[in-house]
């Protein structure tokens, strides 16, 4: 490419400006002697011409399209190293520069690289070939540049070979900060890793998770795709499309393929969200083809184009949606304003590019400062002819101030005090006006560990060779008609978080919130996604969580389980709630029934104690067992219908304990006293001489009240010690937990029911073997309907037990207490208060006793009747006493032995029955 101005006396046409350089001097853009000569790579011209598909032969073709940004860049590189020259910074030094034009190309650029390396004052431009290199001397001491990251990796691996520093502004690929493959490339900027970890994290914060990538088909657009498409999907966010863009202009399928990527953009309608990694010759045609297809959308700008005024000024560039940008932190800009103000003072012998910009301004020079940009856009692309002749006129510098990109301008400067203070502290000890007295691997030595500041802020580089100084993010917004870029936040490095400068900004943010660029619709707290087919994770369902899971965020992968023990969530919940804790409370329905119930039998208990003890001595109370055998079933009864009361309220380690406790020992003895009372009467009233025999054996009231009863004290005694009932909290419940009494051993609590059954069954079997007996004074058929009673109740609370959960499980207990205790008591004493209180002429001792006579006439002539045989088989009884129990007894002589039987039988009742009423009594009868 050299840049090559023909005299401005000529008539020229401005396609043809550039011509092949004749000399090497031909190929420098700008120049300035000093004792130490940096390099600098800048792309002023955006694309080369070339007639042919590719080139046949090695030269440098010809570069158009004048860059007014790039020319920017330049002269900020020119200014910083006025700057250093006129500061006390390197006293008694001077730098001086040699600035090329890369014309967007890497064969370009390696040109110019060629011509960095090659040896220092000689009189033959060459690049000696040595073994080593430590003592070679080039052309410069360090290099500012390239721009782009493909021609900068291209460039640095050549400078690698005499380890010459090389300091970008602007190339940010990741790969250039690894050392191994760059060792002496540098930076002052931050790589693309923390702006593609920006972007990320700004469309996550904005609620996006469906974006489209652009971006060029070179090292840097491929490496910037990798690295956001990491970091992308470690944020959940998905790429819809990813759309790849030829590097350079002068390929001649990049229209084809802008009109793709457009297509598929139009295609993919819930993309709303476009991030571009490109330079900005490719966004300012992918945007004029965008406005006239109507696209809008929100592009997320990387720091090539984010600041492009070129691009802002394209007609009806509002239409395209809105811009968020990324750029490099900018500092102060103050004095290169004035640079730019004065600039048409600044000798332009031997800076070809001002001459161009000159000359593009002489063409425009009648043009409005809104339509001059296009103006030089059309010149420069050599679509015009024009007669350019030097007029004496300004440059126009508020147009240029209107084109700096501030923080690029800032990163060059960086980058040129970088090598300043470098060379300050690399010269403090050598006479560096002699170039030769040190090499620029020694430079690139110091430069790695240089510290510096801006009056401001510090700055040095890091282990990978990084100046890392943030971002700005920018938002294009139009007012009064045009498009205007402004600094909506700032992008902290370290922290990772954004700073908003004002609440104007924050409403923006706002608004930018708004925007929806989803591939599903979000899902709302109380649901779960549920990825379909699709290979993005972006793309589902949502599904409600299910029961006892719970959701308090939109959009979440999974639903959080509740703490089973204490909450739960009912489905598509969005929180979770604390379990109510129930039990049998007092104030429950079904409790206050149950207990009214209880109280209910205590007062029959005590209204039947009463009814007993005012009719003493009479028969019937009598004939029960008398009334300390009443008193104590009174009184276990009452305290059956008393431990109801410890199964209701909230259980206590005490009521566990107590309630089986009482129940099991007071009901078994009032079984105990009942079993009693039914071996009293079938003794009294068999005409059995064996079983006689053997129940005269087994009577013994009180040993055997005693001996039942502390059997079950025994059992619940050796349960309280080694299983005792506890509390527990119930969660087998979705929504409540139960507070219960756990019965600590099923087989203790087993063995203790179990046990008052049989003794229920024994007294069960005494009392259906004397149910036929005296109806008015018979208890042995109510005692038999009462254990069937309790039996019922029991075997029927045994599979409802089973499969009862819940508060009301003790319910189901007091329940079956209620009916057996209820069943005994009615059987019991209700059929003798009936007597007493309904039917007072049978309870007086002369119809007692006519009834005891009666019945045995009766059951002798049974006897009689059914010849039943006493014979030696069956009983040899030696009947040696009176066989009369009456007065008339006056059996015949064919059926004496029965009368024997019957008489000796007769005097075993009278006997039984003295124990009851007084003998004298019973000999009269």
């Amino acid at each position: 490419m050299a840049l090559l101005i023909i005299p401005i006396t000529c008539l020229v046409n401005i396609l043809a400006t550039s011509q092949p350089c004749q000399t090497p001097d031909d190929f420098v853009a700008a120049t300035s002697p000093g004792h130490i000569m940096i390099g600098g790579l800048f792309a002023i011209h955006e694309k080369m011409l070339s007639s042919e598909d590719y080139p046949r032969r090695p030269e440098i073709q010809k570069c158009f399209g004048f860059e007014i940004s790039i020319f920017l860049q330049t002269l900020a590189m020119i200014h910083s190293i006025e700057m250093i020259n006129n500061s006390t910074l390197l006293p008694g030094i001077k730098l001086g520069y040699e600035i090329y034009d890369t014309c967007t190309e890497v064969t370009v650029a390696m040109a110019a690289t060629l011509r960095f390396l090659s040896k220092f004052n000689s009189t033959r431009e060459l690049v000696e070939f040595n073994c080593n290199y430590s003592s070679y001397m080039p052309r410069v001491k360090a290099v500012i540049g390239a721009g782009y990251s493909e021609i900068t990796i291209a460039v640095s691996r050549m400078l690698n070979l005499e380890l010459i520093p090389q300091v970008s502004y602007e190339s940010t690929a990741e790969i250039l900060s690894d050392k191994i493959r760059f060792p002496s490339f540098l930076r002052t900027v931050p790589s693309d890793f923390y702006q593609t970890k920006a972007m990320t994290h700004l469309i996550q914060k904005f609620g996006w998770n469906w974006i489209g990538f652009i971006t060029t088909d070179d090292d840097y657009g491929r490496l910037a795709l990798n690295t956001f498409a990491i970091q992308a999907a470690a944020k959940n966010v998905c790429i819809a499309f990813k759309e790849v863009l030829p590097a350079f202009l002068s390929d001649n399928t990049i229209k084809v393929r802008i009109n793709q990527a457009l297509e598929t953009i139009i295609a993919e309608a819930q993309v709303n969200v476009i991030v571009v990694f490109l330079r900005q010759f490719h966004v300012f045609n992918l945007f004029d083809k965008a406005i006239e297809k109507n696209i809008n959308k929100i592009w997320i700008a990387s720091d090539n184009w984010s600041t492009a005024i070129k691009i802002t000024t394209i007609p009806n560039i509002e239409s395209i949606g809105k811009v968020v940008g990324f750029t490099f932190r900018r500092g102060n800009m103050s004095s290169f304003h004035s640079f730019l103000q004065n600039l048409h003072t600044f000798p332009k012998d031997n800076n070809k590019p001002l001459k161009e910009y000159a000359m593009l301004l002489s063409a425009c020079a009648y043009v409005k400062d809104s339509d001059l940009s296009q103006c030089i856009s059309n010149h420069s692309q050599g679509t015009l002819v024009y007669n350019a002749v030097e007029r004496n006129f300004s440059l126009r510098n508020d147009f240029l101030w209107d084109y700096t990109e501030p923080g690029l301008v800032h990163s060059i400067q960086l980058a040129v005090f970088a090598l300043g203070y470098a060379i300050r502290d690399l010269c403090q000890a050598r006479d560096c006006q002699n170039p030769n007295n040190f090499q620029p691997w020694e430079l690139l030595h110091v430069l790695k560990n240089v510290t510096f500041t801006d009056g401001k802020n510090s700055f040095h580089f890091d282990a990978h060779g990084d100046m890392n100084t943030g971002y700005d993010v920018l938002l294009w917004k139009e007012i009064n008609g045009h498009m205007t870029i402004t600094k909506m936040a700032e992008y902290d490095l370290r922290n990772d978080v954004f700073i908003f400068t004002d609440q104007e900004t924050k409403n923006e943010f706002r608004n930018l919130k708004e925007i929806q660029s989803k591939c599903s619709k979000e899902c709302s707290p109380g649901q779960m996604k549920k990825t379909t087919r699709s290979q993005h994770t972006c793309c589902y369902e949502c599904v409600n969580c299910p029961e006892n899971h719970y959701s308090n965020q939109t959009d979440m992968d999974h639903c959080l389980l509740c703490n089973n023990t204490t909450h739960w969530a009912p489905v598509g919940s969005s929180m979770c709630f604390e379990k109510e804790v129930e039990y049998l409370d007092w104030n429950d329905s079904l409790a206050i029934l149950l207990l009214a119930l209880s109280l209910l039998g205590i007062m029959f208990v005590l209204t039947i104690g009463i009814i007993f003890t005012r009719n003493l001595n009479t028969p019937v109370v009598k004939s029960s067992g008398g009334l300390v055998v009443c008193y104590v079933i009174l009184l276990c009864h009452s305290l059956n219908f008393a431990s109801t009361g410890l199964f209701i309220g909230e259980p206590q380690e005490f009521t566990c304990k107590t309630r089986q406790t009482l129940f099991g020992v007071s009901f078994t003895l009032c079984i105990s006293c009942i079993l009693m009372k039914s071996l009293k009467i079938l003794l009294a009233f068999s005409f059995d001489p064996k079983l006689q025999t053997f129940l005269k054996c087994l009577y013994k009231p009180i040993p055997i009240i005693f001996t039942c009863t502390s059997i079950q004290v025994v059992i619940c005694m050796l349960w309280l010690i080694f299983a005792a009932p506890t509390v527990e909290e119930n969660i087998s419940l979705p929504r409540v937990i139960i507070l219960e009494c756990e019965e600590g051993s099923m087989i203790a609590f087993g063995t203790m029911l179990g046990y008052i059954a049989i003794l229920a069954f024994i007294c069960f079997i005494c009392a259906f073997k004397g149910r036929k007996l005296p109806e008015n004074y018979n208890e042995a058929k109510f005692i038999t309907f009462g254990m069937l009673v309790y039996f019922i109740a029991w075997i029927t609370f045994i599979p409802v037990y089973a499969t009862t959960f819940g508060k009301f499980l003790p319910a189901v207990e007091i329940i079956v207490i209620l009916i057996s205790n209820y069943g005994i008591l009615c059987c019991t004493f209700f059929p003798k208060c009936y007597v007493i209180l309904c039917k007072q002429d049978t309870n007086t001792k002369s119809a007692f006793l006519k009834m005891i006579y009666s019945y045995s006439s009766h059951s002798a002539g049974n006897l009689a009747v059914s010849h039943v045989s006493l014979d030696s088989a069956n009983s040899n009884i030696v009947m040696n006493k009176p066989n009369s129990c009456g007065r008339s007894a006056a059996p015949q002589k064919s059926k004496n032995h029965q009368a024997q039987a019957f008489s000796s039988i007769c005097r075993e009742n009278a006997t039984i029955l003295s124990k009851t009423w007084p003998r004298k009594r019973i000999s009269s009868i």
